[in-house]
This record gives structure tokens, C-alpha cells and sequence, in this order.
């Protein structure tokens, strides 16, 4: 499917059980979150509401033109480093993204995070972080496409399937502000 086929819209309440599956489809296999537990839709609805009242916002790739169609992924941000616990980091989001994979590499996911850039530049955010499992090579060179800059390699600081893990932090500075 060609990306003009693409709509990038907010989602809706009725987009919450794509957006789970989505969420959920690499738990079991891989290591993209640092999770064994499966989310349930109403475990997604609690987040959803959570977002919408912080005024985050949930952007999801749409294949159905005019009309809500089917969500092949969804990205969006939230607080860094907790719920608004460090002052400090106000200006400063972190972002989460997740494609179907028969929608990898052809520009679903650029299109959903410049997308995200924009709403977090007009929200007035400065920074948005991407933390990366160290064994997503694709992730990286996703992210560094898009303008992210590695930062920071954390070893061992997660585990799942009984090994360690580790965390890259890639970082894309949204604006030319020299003060908050």
C-alpha cells in the first residue's frame, strides 16, 4: 500500500484494541519492551484516558481513507523520567512507537513520529527521548533517520527471557530555544 493510502490522525476510544495488539504483538518474542506481561484492553483504556487527560497526544497510522479505517501503528509521549516528579524535565517527553511489521520501512513510522514532533513542538516541548533495547538494531537506524542522536548506552539495566538487557537512549532536539 502506497503511503498517500496513509492517514495520520488521533486516535480514538474505538482504536483502543488495535492499539493493544499492537502494543502487545512482540511481548512473547523479542525483547522491544522490557515486559513478559501482555496489557489488557482495559490496562490500554486506563492509559488512553491517562494520555488524554495530560494532554498527550495518541497518533495512530490509518489504512481506511475517508473513513476510520484499519491502525497499523500508533505512536506518542509522555512525561520523562515519571509523572511530572522532576520540574526540571518539564520541557523534556519521551515517545513510544509500534508498526505492524508488514509496515516496516515504508514510512508509516516516519510519517507517525514527525507527526508526534509537531504536536510536542507546539505543545512547547524541547527534547523528546527515545529509549531503545540495545539489541533493536532496526530501532536505532529508525530513530537516526528521523534525527536522533544516540546519547547514552546503559549496560545491563533491564532484564527479560532470564538475560540482561541493555537501554540506548536516543535523543532529537525539537527546537533552537538557548533557555527554557
Amino acid at each position: 500500500m502506497p503511503l498517500e493510502d496513509v492517514r495520520i490522525r488521533d486516535a480514538l476510544h474505538q482504536d483502543i484494541p488495535a492499539i493493544t495488539a499492537l502494543y502487545n504483538a512482540w511481548i512473547p518474542t523479542r525483547t522491544i519492551a522490557w515486559t513478559e506481561a501482555l496489557q489488557t484492553i482495559e490496562e490500554r483504556t486506563r492509559w488512553f484516558e491517562r494520555q488524554r487527560a495530560q494532554g498527550f497526544p495518541i497518533l495512530v497510522a490509518d489504512i481506511g481513507g475517508e473513513e476510520r479505517g484499519e491502525v497499523v501503528g500508533f505512536t506518542s509521549y509522555g512525561h520523562f523520567r515519571g509523572e511530572g516528579k522532576w520540574p526540571g524535565y518539564s520541557t523534556t517527553v519521551e515517545h513510544t512507537i509500534h508498526i505492524r511489521e508488514d509496515y516496516w520501512g515504508r514510512g508509516v513510522g516516519r510519517a507517525l513520529i514527525e507527526g508526534l514532533v509537531e504536536r510536542a513542538r507546539a505543545a512547547g516541548f524541547h527534547v523528546m527521548i527515545g529509549a531503545v533495547d540495545g539489541e533493536n538494531d532496526d530501532s536505532v537506524r529508525f530513530h537516526a533517520a528521523l534525527g536522533f542522536v544516540e546519547v547514552a548506552r546503559m549496560p545491563q539495566v533491564g532484564h527479560k527471557f532470564g538475560r540482561w538487557l541493555d537501554l540506548i537512549l536516543m535523543q532529537r532536539t525539537l527546537d533552537d530555544r538557548d533557555r527554557p
